[in-house]
Order: structure tokens, then sequence, then C-alpha cells
């Protein structure tokens, strides 16, 4: 391999690190705009909130940043899936019962 072909090639590689850090950078965002819906919602403490997501996730088999955009999104056209929005509401009070 050439030193131009190393370097594309390490170009490439460092290109393709910059995405997954700009993709999981927007993840945590929309989880903690989730994070904060969740708490508002059912007037819970924040790490509550973080558990309540994870548990709709687990739940539903569904990933967890793509639960937070449903709640982010259902927080502002208030509607959520129909399986999401159940187990939404059970999480919350599993969540305030523990």
């Amino acid at each position: 391999m050439t030193a131009e072909e190393d370097l594309n090639e390490r170009i490439g590689v460092l290109q393709e690190e910059i995405e997954q850090l700009r993709n999981a950078v927007v993840s945590h965002a929309v989880v903690d705009q989730a994070i904060g819906v969740v708490i508002a919602a059912g007037h819970l403490r924040p790490e509550q909130g973080w558990e309540v997501l994870k548990d709709i996730s687990q739940h539903t088999n569904t990933k967890l940043r793509e639960v937070a955009e449903y709640v982010v999104q259902g927080a502002h056209c208030r509607w959520l899936p129909d399986e999401i929005h159940a187990a939404f509401v059970s999480a919350l009070r599993r969540a305030k019962e523990g």
C-alpha cells in the first residue's frame, strides 16, 4: 500500500468516526430532552426519568433513541404510537410505585 492510499484510508476511517460522534451527540440531546418530558409528565426525579425511558425501550423492544424521539415529538403533538403510549403509562406508574 502506498503512503497516499494509507492516508486516504485513514481519512475515511476518521470521517466515519466523526459521523458516528455527531450522531451520538444528537442522540444524547434527544434522550436528555425526553428525560425532561418524562420528569415533567410524571413529576419524577431525573434518575427516574432515565429509568422510565429504559423501561419503555425494553418493554417495547424499541431502541432507546427511538423511544426518546417519540416522547419528545409526543410532547409537541400530544400523540404517541399505541404500544409506546401504553408502555409509557405503565412505566410511569411503576416509577411512582417504586
